[in-house]
């Protein structure tokens, strides 16, 4: 890279390099090579050819990974980082530059259409994930791009609609996930979002890309927009945006060089952005030196196989004539019903839809491990609606009644579920529950495999099926890794990323999703996912972190030891059964006794264990301090406060196997005291009785409190001090207090 000092450009080439020569790539500019941005986050979409202006044309063959619907599944950070460095290498030989992802929204709604390209319900799991899937992705020379930033959780007028989100769940749900990835990762981009946050669009949000992102978070790379996100460029660039995506045909950039001219737009604000550009693209261009490995399309499929086979959740396995139905018997016959089965739904719709390098499909790779066995399948439904659903329905019936096990395939369908538009509900389609019905009526050996992208409600299948599997979405060789776990080939380890509600009227954002006029309320606050049902001792069908397994694992021994950084957690885990398995361990944090509100416990750290039959494996965990820390809006600071803490060791949020307490000493944080402050909050001062004393009577509870019906001490400390001065008959006024004030402040500074 020639150019090292943006300021040298003309204002002119300042802006070009801030907007995209066409729908994926940025412009050249005098030394400054052109950038290759396409989408993932599970594949790379490289379109075929030159890329169109709406960039919806072919794309290159890529290979499919799950989703992060299904990889949040497996809850497996070095399985993340090993998905981020194979998309790494198939984008540098496809000549890309920068992968649009990860995608760490918070799943507040169920409902949200684009739930399938997020992780969890969960800041600490969503950012521990992400945060590898990026360090594998860069790793190879390839940049990522963080999104959606931030409170991107509707697609439901997506482009204008406001998230209206109160300062503490602001910063402990929905920014906690991008600020660990930013701090621990440094993602070269990050990708600011549609919506407006409290008011203001993402893209136009100084607050948002500048004080919080760049000030106080230390990012130090280029902030693109989402495609189309920008309605004014002057101000996008004001508040702190690098590049607009994709390019406007020059009309934005000279909208930036006039604004500078007219002195609308700090000059050195634009030579910044432009200077981050030209950083981006020296790290590609040294990028593109790394050496990686040719991309072999057979051992990514392989490694795609072994990732879904870990993000395949157990839900349920219950005996049936004294035996779980699950693992199926080499050798025995099965029954597979159900579309999925033949035509599998594997990804998500809308932009990061991938061209995949193959497919596989499940009945064939349920034969192929049958080892001898029978397998025969018959569809039972449709999902476009066409064919005779009696005569489909019978079919499958009948098959099921002469096999040794039925395996039913159920789920959503492409069309039912889509960026771009949110369900309306969270049911299967009736007849596939009554297919269910009928199939176990005649063969109570039935295990069903769910595909989706959202949560469903599964109260009414949990009640008729003995054992199901849930895959989500598992990528392009999901089937491959359905057959293994239904066979037992792989034991299944992974643990739900979100809570499965008993039904939609109990979810957290029921009452305020998506929105009305543009504005959507967060009115659950601090309580989305398993926070609202937890402290609400709301049951669920499935609780969050839940997953089965074909062994067993016994928990035993916590302890705790903290320190100026944290807390050090470590339990053993045993493996008490007969397989060999993989164990998520996972450590929620209470404080019984806060002062302030909070969730009864909240997933603060996790690790999975590998463990054989009849073997132990001390756990240990680090619960970073800065993880402990509520957001003080008094102080707009992070705040650890002191005292005692709880930490379960746990397999699921709902099945906590361990708890042990441990004291932490607490943040220095004096408030100031001002008039404002009450009286409650002034007496709790050391010295307070003596200063203001000897300036005022203080005011004495009544004796005869009773006879008035209130407690006049606690009236009287929620009493404002400035208030006090009517009391005193002047003798005392306001400058007099305001010094008493300052003098007990100085004692505390």
């Amino acid at each position: 890279m020639t150019i090292q000092d943006p300021a040298a450009l003309t204002a002119s080439e300042q802006a070009a390099l801030g907007s995209g020569a066409d729908f994926w790539s940025t412009k050249q500019v005098g030394d400054v090579p052109s950038l290759v941005l396409t989408d993932g986050p599970h594949g790379v979409r490289r379109q075929v050819g030159a890329s169109d202006h709406l960039g919806i044309a072919g794309s290159e063959p890529a290979t499919c990974f799950p989703p992060a619907v299904g990889l949040g599944q497996s809850w497996d950070a070095s399985l993340t980082e090993q998905v981020g460095a194979a998309l790494g290498v198939e984008s540098r030989a496809l000549g890309v530059d920068v992968l649009l992802g990860p995608g760490i929204n918070i799943k507040r709604d169920p409902r949200c259409g684009r739930n399938f390209e997020y992780y969890s319900e969960d800041p600490h799991l969503s950012g521990r994930l992400a945060a590898s899937w990026v360090q594998g992705l860069q790793g190879t020379g390839v940049g990522a791009s963080l999104k959606h930033f931030a409170a991107n959780n509707t697609e439901h007028d997506r482009m204008r609609s406001s998230s209206d989100i109160a300062p503490r769940p602001l910063r402990e749900i929905y920014l906690r996930a991008f600020q660990h990835v930013v701090q621990q990762a440094q993602p070269w981009t990050v990708m600011c979002s549609y919506n407006r946050v409290n008011g203001t669009y993402a893209s136009e949000n100084h607050w948002l890309l500048t004080q919080v992102l760049r000030d106080e978070w230390g990012f130090d790379g280029v902030v693109v927009s989402d495609w189309g996100a920008i309605q004014d460029r002057v101000k996008a660039v004001t508040a702190g945006l690098d590049l607009e995506m994709p390019g406007s045909g020059g009309g934005a950039d000279q909208q930036v060089v006039d604004a500078v001219d007219a002195g609308e737009l700090d000059a050195g604000v634009l030579a910044q952005a432009a200077g981050r550009m030209v950083a981006l693209a020296a790290k590609a261009e040294a990028g593109r030196a790394v050496r990686v490995p040719a991309f072999d399309a057979d051992a990514h499929h392989a490694l795609a196989r072994q990732v879904a086979a870990r993000c395949v959740v157990l839900l349920k396995n219950e005996p049936v004539s004294k035996r779980a139905v699950l693992p199926l018997c080499e050798g025995s016959s099965v029954a597979v019903i159900g579309e999925f089965a033949q035509t599998p739904r594997y990804q998500g719709g809308g932009s990061s839809h991938v061209n995949p390098t193959r497919v596989d499909v499940p009945v064939d790779e349920i034969r192929a491990l049958a080892d001898g066995g029978v397998v025969t399948y018959a569809a039972g439904f449709t999902t476009d609606g066409s064919g005779d659903l009696a005569a489909l329905r019978e079919e499958a019936v009948l098959s099921a009644s002469a096999a040794d096990t039925a395996v039913v395939f159920l789920g959503l369908a492409a069309h039912q579920e889509s960026e771009g538009f949110d369900r309306e509900h969270l049911e299967l389609p009736a007849e596939q529950l009554e297919l269910l019905a009928d199939v176990v009526r005649v063969q109570p050996r039935t295990a069903v495999v769910l595909s989706h992208g959202g949560v469903l409600r599964l109260a009414p299948l949990s009640g008729i099926a003995p054992a199901i599997l849930d895959g989500a979405l598992l990528g392009q060789a999901g089937g491959g890794a359905i057959a293994d776990v239904l066979f037992g080939r792989v034991n299944p380890s992974a643990r739900l990323a979100e809570t499965v509600p008993v039904r939609l009227q109990d979810t957290p954002a029921y009452l305020d999703f998506p929105g009305e006029h543009s504005h959507v309320a967060y009115g659950e606050g601090l309580f989305v996912g398993y926070r609202w049902y937890d402290a609400r001792d709301m049951a669920v069908t499935f609780p969050f972190g839940h997953g089965l397994s074909y062994t067993s694992f016994a928990y035993s021994g916590l302890e705790l030891a903290a320190d100026a950084q944290g807390i050090t957690a470590s339990v053993t885990v045993t493996n008490t059964g007969e397989r060999a398995g993989r164990e998520v361990v996972q450590f929620y944090v209470a404080k019984p006794s806060s002062s302030i509100a909070r969730p009864p416990q909240e997933l603060k750290g996790h690790a999975v264990a590998e463990l054989a039959p009849g073997r132990s494996a001390r756990v240990t965990v680090f619960l970073d301090r800065a993880d402990l820390a509520y957001w003080d809006i008094r102080g707009d600071r992070w705040v650890v406060e002191g005292g005692t803490y709880e930490v379960r060791a746990a397999a699921s949020s709902r099945d906590i196997r361990e708890t042990a307490a441990v004291e932490v000493v607490g943040d220095e944080f004096v408030l100031p005291l001002t008039l404002n402050s009450t009286l409650g909050e002034v007496m709790a001062t050391p010295g307070a009785a003596e200063v203001l004393g000897a300036l005022m009577p203080m005011p004495q509870a009544a004796a005869d409190n009773d006879a008035l019906g209130i407690d006049m001490a606690k009236m009287m400390a929620s009493i404002p001090v400035g208030r006090l001065i009517s009391f005193a008959g002047g003798a005392v006024t306001r400058d007099d207090l305001g010094k008493a004030l300052a003098q007990l402040n100085a004692s505390q500074a």
